[in-house]
Parts: C-alpha cells; structure tokens; sequence
C-alpha cells in the first residue's frame, strides 16, 4: 500500500453504518475505481461448508442498513439462502485501500419487488436470467447460444417478462466492519454492532486492533 490512500478519523465517523458505506461508495466512484458496487457474497451450505462469489450490489437501505442483491432462487446461493437465511457481504477497494464486512440476516422480497428489479436490468442480463440453469453442468457452447436465442425470442416477444424464480434480498446487517489500510500498517479498522432490533438506528461502535 505505498501510494497515496484517504486518511479514515474513526472519532469523526457517525453513529450509524449505513450513511458512512453510502459516502465511501460514493468516493470510490469519485476516484474511478472500476466496478465498485460489486461485492462478494459468502453463503452456507446445507453441510454448513462456506461458499462464496462476486456479484453486483442492487441498491443500499442507509436508514435501515441493508444491501440489496438478486439472485435466482433455484441457484446455489438462491438454495442455500432459502436454506440459513444468513450471510456475509465483503467488498474491497483496492485504489482506496479501503474494505468493508457486513455481516447479518437476510429476507427475500415479494415477488412484485422482483419482478419491478428485473424491469431495470439490461436486455441482456435478462436474457441470461431467463436462460437460468445456473451453475449447472453444461454440455457445449452451442448448447447455451442455443438457450440465448430462444430466451431473447422469449423475451422480444413478452418484454414484460419476469424470469421465474428471480428474487431480491436484502442482507439486514447486524455487523459492519470498515477498514482502512495505510503503508504504515497503521490500519484503522472500525466495528459497527447493531443493539435493537432490525432496521432501527441503534449501533455501537468499536475501534479495533489492525
């Protein structure tokens, strides 16, 4: 990390998680920092082994400090929400040296707020999403172009189509942990711990050994 990094004055961050994550967002698109809303997501599976992979954040609830993500519902991570709705959200900035842990619950949205998410994504992401069969075996390239272009029928036909099984989530954060390295190793790392309940702004804050 010997190049020019933010200074983070842990005293001076505010109460809550939620508004500091939204302006360290906004920093890292300030600097040019490619692809900074995506994030890796680690899940559990049913043997309780971890599992773990890149995907975009969706939106961010400051107020009530929630990430928000898709995912189809029959895809692994899908099928190992359904099954311990409970995950991690980590994301890192490597021009900033900056990284984020969230940690906490997660709660599937009704499916009209899937379906008007689904609405917003590009024809393509769609078409893939209408595909589906996600991390299943695959016999041949042609195989998949040949699924692509009946979804892209599918969906040129019916524009208004919601591929099935598309669900929004939206971890609701118990645990936030923002870290600021520095070529010193002077690293600034400060804890976030929710104290009441769910969506409500009640936090404890923790400065941390680097």
């Amino acid at each position: 990390m010997t190049r020019p990094l933010p200074v983070f004055d842990a005293e001076a961050a505010p109460a809550e998680p939620g508004p500091l994550f939204v302006d360290w967002l906004a920093t890292a698109l300030d600097a040019g920092v490619l692809d900074p809303q995506v994030v890796t997501l680690s899940t559990v599976d049913a043997d309780g082994m971890p599992d773990a992979r890149v995907l975009v954040l969706r939106d961010v609830d400051p107020s009530g400090t929630g990430w928000v993500f898709s995912a189809a519902a029959d895809s692994p991570k899908g099928r190992q929400l359904g099954d311990h709705p409970a995950a991690a959200i980590t994301v890192y900035w490597p021009q900033l040296g900056r990284q984020v842990r969230v940690r906490g619950t997660v709660e599937r949205a009704a499916d009209q707020v899937a379906a008007a998410e689904f609405a917003t994504r590009s024809p393509a992401a769609r078409i893939g999403a209408l595909v589906g069969r996600q991390s299943e075996p695959l016999a041949s390239p042609a195989e998949y172009e040949e699924a692509v272009a009946v979804a892209r029928r599918r969906l040129e036909a019916t524009p208004d189509t919601v591929a099935a099984g598309h669900a929004v989530f939206t971890l609701w954060a118990h645990e936030v942990e923002f870290w600021q390295g520095h070529a010193d190793r002077h690293h600034v790392r400060l804890r976030y711990t929710r104290t009441g309940p769910v969506r409500t702004p009640e936090w404890s804050r923790t400065l941390l050994w680097p």
